[in-house]
C-alpha cells in the first residue's frame, strides 16, 4: 500500500559542516524522520543537505557558495552541525558560515537552555538536590560581535600594528531581546528575568543596556527582575544557580555564560541552541553549542544530546510542542538508563546513544 502524504512536510536545509558536526547532524536527523514516521502522516521532513565549511573552504576558497543565502532562505529551518578545522583560520571559517547567515537573516535571538539530564553527573554537587534549569537568552545580532572596526599600521613594522574592535548597542536591538526574554519569562514556572550588564566599565553601551532594560521591565510587572554585573553572575551560576530562571545578555556575555551552564549540567555536548529570526522573516537555524572537536572527529564517539535537543528547539519553533517534548522525555530516558557517551562518564558510541533515543520515542508514543 503507498503511504499517504504527510499533513505538513518541512523543507530542512541540513548543513553538517566540519569534525563531529557530520556525525551529530546524522543522528540528529535520524531521531527526527523517526518521529515524523510515527506520526501517522502528520508531518514529515524533506532534507536538502550542503556540503559547506571549511572541506569546501580548501577547495574553493569560499566557506559556502555565493548565492548560498537566496538559496537557504527557501527553507523552513535550518540545521547546521559545527564550523571550524585546524586548517582553516578560526575568523574565517566562522564569519564565512554561521555568522554570515545568522547576520543575513536577522537571527537576533538565541537562546541556549541549560538543562541538567538524569544520569548525568555535574560537577556541581548542588545539583545532587536541587532541582536546576534556566535558559540564557543572548542577543545574537549586535553587541561585541557586530564586526565593527579593523587593522592599520602594520606598515610601521611589527609591534606597531593597531586592531580596533568595536561594539554596537543600538536601543532597539537591546529592547526587542529583552522583550523577547520576559515574554518567556511569563511562559515558565519560575517568572524572572536576569539581565547581564558590565555598566561600571563599559560606560556607554551597557549603561544604554541598563536603560533599555529598567524601561522593558515597568511593562512587565508580574515579573521579577535583577540586573546582575557578568563578573557577578558567573560566580551566581555556581554559587546559586536555583535562584535562575530566564538570563538575558549581550552577544559576548551570553556566548561565554551559556557555556559554564552547560560545563556545570555536565558537557558541551549537552548543550542545543537555537538562532531565531522570531517575525519569521528568514529560516531560524538550530544547532549544538559544542564545536567541531577535531581530536574525535570520524570516531563515532560524539555526544548527539546536544544536537537532538537543537531537534526539539526546531520542533517548538514548527509548533510541535508536544513532539518536543517527547524528544526531551526519550533524552533524559537515555541518559537516565546509563546509555551515556565518554564526555558524561559513559562508554556508548554515537550510534548507540540515537538508537536509544529512538527507542525511548517508540515507548512514549500516546
Amino acid at each position: 500500500m503507498t503511504a499517504l502524504p504527510a499533513a505538513r512536510t518541512f523543507q530542512i536545509a541540513a548543513i553538517p559542516a566540519d569534525g563531529v558536526g557530520v556525525e551529530v547532524v546524522a543522528a540528529g536527523r535520524a531521531v527526527l524522520d523517526a518521529l515524523a514516521a510515527d506520526s501517522g502522516g502528520a508531518f514529515a521532513f524533506d532534507w536538502t543537505e550542503f556540503p559547506w565549511g571549511c572541506g569546501y573552504y580548501e577547495k574553493t576558497g569560499r566557506m559556502m557558495d555565493d548565492d548560498g543565502l537566496e538559496v537557504l532562505k527557501n527553507f523552513d529551518a535550518i540545521y547546521f552541525g559545527a564550523v571550524g578545522w585546524p586548517t582553516v583560520p578560526d575568523h574565517i571559517s566562522l564569519w564565512g558560515l554561521r555568522l554570515k547567515i545568522c547576520q543575513n537573516f536577522d537571527q537576533w535571538a538565541n537562546i541556549r537552555p541549560v538543562h541538567f539530564h538524569p544520569g548525568v553527573v555535574s560537577p556541581l554537587r548542588k545539583a545532587d538536590d536541587t532541582e536546576l534549569d534556566w535558559i540564557v537568552v543572548r542577543e545574537n545580532s549586535e553587541g561585541e560581535y557586530a564586526g565593527l572596526g579593523g587593522r592599520n599600521f602594520a606598515s610601521r613594522g611589527p609591534g606597531n600594528e593597531v586592531a580596533v574592535q568595536s561594539a554596537l548597542f543600538t536601543e532597539s536591538g537591546c529592547e526587542r531581546i529583552m522583550r523577547f526574554a520576559f515574554d518567556l519569562a511569563r511562559t515558565r514556572s519560575r517568572k524572572k528575568v536576569s539581565s547581564v550588564t558590565k555598566s561600571n566599565a563599559q560606560q556607554y553601551g551597557m549603561v544604554l543596556w541598563d536603560e533599555v532594560f529598567a524601561r522593558v521591565a515597568a511593562d512587565y510587572p508580574d515579573v521579577a527582575t535583577e540586573s546582575v554585573l557578568v563578573d557577578a553572575m558567573s560566580a551566581k551560576f555556581v554559587l546559586r544557580p536555583e535562584d535562575l530562571s530566564v538570563v538575558v545578555a549581550s552577544n559576548l556575555n551570553a556566548d561565554i555564560l551559556s557555556d559554564l551552564g552547560s560545563a556545570l549540567a555536565g558537557s558541551l555536548g549537552l548543550a542545543a541552541s537555537a538562532n531565531l529570526n522570531p517575525e519569521r522573516r528568514f529560516p531560524s537555524m538550530f544547532e549544538p553549542v559544542h564545536g567541531s572537536a577535531p581530536d574525535i572527529a570520524g570516531q563515532g564517539l560524539a555526544n548527539p544530546i546536544g544536537a537532538i535537543g537543537s531537534a526539539a528547539l526546531m520542533l517548538e519553533h514548527f509548533g510541535l510542542a508536544d513532539e518536543a517534548a517527547r524528544v526531551r522525555h526519550a533524552i533524559d530516558a537515555t541518559t537516565a538508563s546509563g546509555v551515556l557517551t565518554a564526555d558524561v562518564g559513559g562508554s556508548a558510541k554515537t550510534d548507540e546513544v540515537v538508537t536509544a533515543i529512538i527507542e525511548a520515542l517508540a515507548a512514549s508514543k500516546p
